[in-house]
């Protein structure tokens, strides 16, 4: 099969339905042809910006037509795109420009409290979509300086995203063409996407979860309709306003609509499909979300940003009766694609049913941009006595990355009933409220303070059912502003909410800091 680029599927519905409604965001409605002509607008003015054509965008916005119109420009160019987080401070998104090699950053009135501070030091050209800059893209004129449309090559990259890294630095996961070209071959089928399917569009665009959202839409002919971040919190109320088939969201959206007391049985009725990811999916989430969605067909999906998205849809029974229990009180997550080929790995590195998930595949990433990431993230399993795989060996930088590794998602799974189900992190990786975090990239920013000799963050169940970060640190006590100050540096997300003081840290029996101990502590 021939590798198309994002741009190439979005350009096949297009042509096929050029009058169809694409696009809804806030006041702005666009159709196929309307928005493929604004595409090209301002993929014109990303050369003229940039002086040239650039080989990465950086996008500074969010929820807004620019967002949307700027990505397809970018993909039109051959580009590669790399999302810039609004909500993080400037010295984040500097970082990522200069670890991204950006060539061009786009922004507009939503590129967040650090945009001065970003503009002054980005040492990248800007092409400046604030005011009423951008309004030209909803009627474009013929241009005569349009530029060809890219033809990336079958190893090229759609985007990077950035992740949070133990170094205290993020790390940047390219995601292919071929990858892509994986994922929407199977996700468009899976979920029955086409003309006339009207799709949720929560997550930001620093999140994988968008690229799914926008391109799974654009490449079957159907409309994305996006929520502004408040409507993401009130779903019903969206998804009956704009007749959303489709709903795309973290779990956590469910418990925070029912403390709302806006997740009525029935409420909503014109829900076809419903797909939650990047954290677990309790059972009481489902049982909430089923009951107010009665005709929608729910799925528990799962995937790093370094396997394409998803690589996982289990569909919820109906039945509450016909639910595999579990004693985690979540539903499973299913079994990768069929394309996709994965081991469970004990410590050791032998295969095993309760272990750390380990996948390759054509939805698996190429590396890191920065190769020294990889080291220790891949295996390579050699064959035992009668071919089947026995024992792993890890990627120790001295050896090329092939096709043949297997990367370790780092979660542990559980083979039961037929089906993979989540148990959790197995190093300092967690999710908060669907972000992907590092412990150990709030632990290295904490440790900066002269004051503090050591620095643990620990995740404590909070009394609305959510997860919070706690840290507890030695040394001598640090005022609660210096703490303020010191973390700033970090997007919102990954900035704890208290701060203990210690003598010392309990230890385990094997001298590792006793992280339960303190987590029941500060759950007390």
């Amino acid at each position: 099969m021939t590798t198309r680029s994002l741009y190439d599927w979005f350009r096949a519905s297009a042509e096929a339905t050029p009058d169809a409604s694409a696009l809804e965001v806030l006041d702005v409605t666009l159709s196929y042809a309307e928005l493929r002509a604004a595409a090209e607008w301002m993929s014109a003015r990303m050369v003229e910006a940039a002086g040239g054509r650039p080989d990465r965008v950086g996008l500074l916005t969010s929820r807004t037509v620019v967002s949307y119109v700027a990505y397809l420009a970018a993909q039109r160019l051959g580009a590669t795109v790399v999302p810039l987080n609004p909500a993080a401070p400037a010295s984040r998104n500097l970082d990522i420009t200069q670890e991204g090699g950006l060539g061009l950053v786009v922004l507009d009135d939503t590129a967040g409290d650090g945009a001065a501070d970003y503009r002054r030091d980005a040492g990248v050209p800007l092409l400046d979509m604030t005011g009423d800059t951008w309004r030209p893209l909803l009627a474009p004129g013929p241009s005569e300086d349009l530029p060809d449309q890219g033809r990336p090559a079958e190893t090229g990259t759609a985007y990077i995203i950035f992740t949070s890294g133990t170094t205290g630095r993020p790390k940047g996961v390219p995601t292919t063409y071929a990858s892509m070209n994986a994922f929407l071959t199977d996700t468009i089928a899976r979920y029955e996407l086409g003309p006339g399917s009207r799709v949720s569009q929560s997550f930001e665009m620093s999140f994988d979860g968008s690229v799914s959202e926008m391109f799974s839409t654009w490449g079957s002919g159907a409309t994305l309709c996006v929520a502004q971040h408040g409507d993401v919190f009130t779903p019903v109320r969206f998804i009956n306003a704009k007749r959303i088939t489709h709903w795309m969201s973290v779990p956590s959206v469910i418990s925070f609509a029912k403390r709302l007391r806006a997740l009525a049985p029935g409420s909503m009725p014109t829900l076809r499909r419903a797909m939650f990811g990047g954290e677990r999916l309790a059972f009481d989430q489902a049982e909430a979300w089923t009951a107010a969605a009665p005709n929608a067909i729910m799925s528990n999906c799962y995937g790093p940003t370094e396997t394409t998205i998803v690589i996982t849809g289990y569909e919820v029974p109906r039945e509450r009766a016909d639910w595999p229990e579990s004693t985690e009180r979540s539903l499973p997550i299913g079994i990768p694609n069929p394309h996709m080929d994965w081991l469970l790995l004990d410590e050791d590195l032998r295969p095993t049913d309760d272990g750390e998930l380990c996948v390759r595949g054509p939805q698996r990433f190429p590396g890191y941009l920065d190769p020294s990431d990889n080291t220790g993230r891949f295996v390579l399993m050699a064959p035992g006595a009668d071919g089947a795989p026995e024992r792993g060996r890890l990627l120790d930088g001295a050896e090329p990355l092939t096709p043949e590794h297997y990367y370790r998602t780092g979660d542990r799974c559980r083979l039961e009933h037929g089906e993979l189900f989540h148990l959790g992190r197995i190093d300092g990786q967690v999710k908060i409220r669907g972000n992907r975090i590092e412990l150990g990239e709030i632990e290295t920013v904490l440790r900066r303070h002269l004051s503090i000799d050591e620095a643990v963050v620990l995740v404590v169940p909070a009394a609305d059912g959510e997860n919070d970060l706690r840290t507890v640190y030695t040394g001598k006590e640090v005022p609660a502003e210096e703490f303020t100050e010191l973390v700033s540096v970090l997007p919102r997300y990954m900035r704890p909410r208290s701060y203990h003081h210690r003598d010392a840290l309990p230890l385990t029996t094997v001298g590792k800091v006793d992280r339960k101990r303190l987590t029941d502590e500060l759950a007390v």
